[in-house]
């Protein structure tokens, strides 16, 4: 199936300062998280039949230009159910249909699958591109670098667990939100995984050598200067220590970190 990626300036903590917009359908189109009107997009949405709007998770960087090209394609948007108000806060638009994970869109002869792969954002998807074909995984996974899973809406489990599922379907090509195409999915994943288990090692050391207050742990954790993301580094060391206290590794009631 094919896959055409725009890069669209948006105002974004990614370190690339753009998000990436999709049209996903070798026909009729899928047009998959328009995060800004750019006239490089307007462009693509024009030369195609755009027949549905969709976006991986309804974050600020990810929706923005939702409802403009609703109104000038006309065509169908779609919101996770049970999160439509939270789409329709973010996106500014009334979505015309819902989905839930398993959700198959029909694009003429082609079929694009809905995945639940939460933890970045709760209500997170990725779109398949037929079996075994290439995933829009959204904010999953980057080529360079780590996703922010930050407390309170990250969830480190969910997205551990959504990025063994996805290395599990082992697509030929990951196209993420941000940065360029992933061409060996496997390996980042494997990437990402260990960097995970990396952190969280660090955090449960902290803690069982009698580290208990945030700021220290956040301090023992990162080996690296945090001058400009110190506030996602202590949002993603909160997720972490949720998932250690859920899995009854750590002790932790939102202020002070101790050993179970």
């Amino acid at each position: 199936m094919d896959v055409t990626r725009c890069s669209v300036p948006v105002s974004t903590r990614a370190p690339t300062g753009t998000t990436n917009a999709y049209l996903l359908g070798s026909g009729p189109a899928i047009l998959v998280d328009p995060a800004a009107r750019t006239d490089e997009l307007d462009r693509l949405v024009r030369s195609r039949s755009i027949e549905h709007i969709l976006v991986t998770h309804p974050h600020p960087d990810h929706v923005g230009a939702v409802a403009a090209y609703a109104d000038e394609t006309d065509a169908t948007v779609w919101a996770r159910a049970g999160r439509t108000g939270r789409f329709r806060d973010a996106a500014d638009v009334e979505p015309d249909r819902t989905f839930t994970p398993g959700t198959t869109i029909r694009l003429g002869d082609e079929r694009v699958r809905l995945l639940e792969t939460p933890g970045h954002a709760p209500d997170h998807v990725a779109l398949e591109g037929g079996r075994g074909g290439p995933i829009l995984c959204g904010d999953c996974a980057v080529r360079e670098g780590s996703v922010v899973v930050g407390a309170p809406e990250g969830d480190m489990r969910a997205y551990v667990t959504s990025l063994r599922r996805l290395r599990a379907i082992d697509p030929p090509t990951l196209w993420p939100g941000h940065g360029p195409a992933i061409e060996q999915p496997r390996a980042t994943l494997e990437r990402l995984l260990a960097h995970r288990q990396h952190r969280e090692q660090r955090i449960l050391d902290a803690v069982d050598a009698g580290v208990t207050t945030l700021e220290d742990v956040l301090e023992t954790a990162y080996e690296k200067d945090l001058t400009g993301v110190r506030d996602l580094a202590r949002a993603t060391v909160v997720a972490h220590l949720e998932k250690l206290d859920v899995e009854r590794r750590v002790v932790w009631d939102g202020t002070l970190a101790r050993p179970r």
